[in-house]
Parts: structure tokens; C-alpha cells; sequence
């Protein structure tokens, strides 16, 4: 902080957030990278795919907060990669229905148990008070979106 600008980037709250959540997802992201050769879209694609089984594009797109683009993209990259189905609606024929191939719910299963022990350790770092505040705060600054 200057004279010549009294504004304190260091502690302006959507600045702080977007380093705790880079530097928190580059540890996950050098497993994802290195064991899959996947980008943050793809893992995050597979995660809701994985989670909530067969989905379109769109709903992932709305559940993961992923431009349709980035989406359609993973989606692309997945399915060359054989971790993802891809099927026709037969209501629907605009509709494309997605699900993990076998090879995808492996690699999603493996991912997964990664996640789980980088979550552990990232918590390691803070109480569990601290740990259920932000597990109670973030989901609220999530859903209040954009608009301040």
C-alpha cells in the first residue's frame, strides 16, 4: 500500500480468494496433469460425471459453473481418451446423454482417493474450527454469485 493509492490489494477479499484457491488446487493439479494428462475442465467434467452418473453437458456446465464451451471441449478430450460415453437422446435427438466409460469411473475412483487425501492434508494446516467456518462461509459467497 502507497500514499499515492491507499487501496490494499493484499487483503481485498476476491483477491484472497482467488490465491488461497489457486495455491490449494496446484498440489491436486500436478496429479491430475501428470497421472491423466488432464486440464482443470476435464477433471472437473469427470468429478460430475462421476458423482452424479449420467448427465448432459449443460447440466454439468450449471453444476460445475463451466462456460459450454470449456465443457464441450473436456467433454471432447474425455471422450477421445475413452473416459466418456456419449449417447443420443431418443426423446430428444438435440440431447447428448454423458457417462463414465469403464476406463473413465477407474480413473475418477483414483482421482478421487487423491482428492480425498489432499483435502486431509490442506486441512492439516488449519483447526477444525477454521476448517467448518470456511466449509459454512464458501458456500455462501458461491451462491451470492457475482452480484454484490
Amino acid at each position: 500500500m502507497s500514499e499515492k493509492d491507499p487501496f490494499d490489494l493484499q487483503s481485498f477479499l476476491p483477491y484472497l480468494l482467488n490465491q488461497a484457491a489457486e495455491e490449494s488446487s496446484l498440489g491436486f493439479q500436478r496429479v491430475y496433469k501428470d497421472r491423466y494428462g488432464m486440464l482443470r475442465s476435464e477433471w472437473r467434467v469427470l468429478f460430475h460425471l462421476g458423482m452424479f452418473g449420467q448427465m448432459t453437458a449443460t447440466e454439468i456446465g450449471a453444476r460445475a459453473k463451466l462456460h459450454k464451451t470449456k465443457v464441450s471441449r473436456a467433454v471432447q478430450r474425455l471422450s477421445e481418451r475413452r473416459f466418456v460415453r456419449r449417447a443420443r437422446s431418443e426423446e430428444d435427438r438435440r440431447v447428448e446423454w454423458l457417462e463414465l466409460s469403464p476406463a473413465g469411473q477407474k480413473a475418477y475412483e483414483d482421482l478421487r482417493s487423491v482428492a480425498a487425501r489432499y483435502e486431509a492434508e490442506l486441512q492439516r494446516k488449519l483447526s477444525s474450527e477454521e476448517v467448518a467456518a470456511l466449509k459454512r462461509i464458501l458456500p455462501k459467497l458461491v451462491s451470492a454469485g457475482s452480484g454484490a
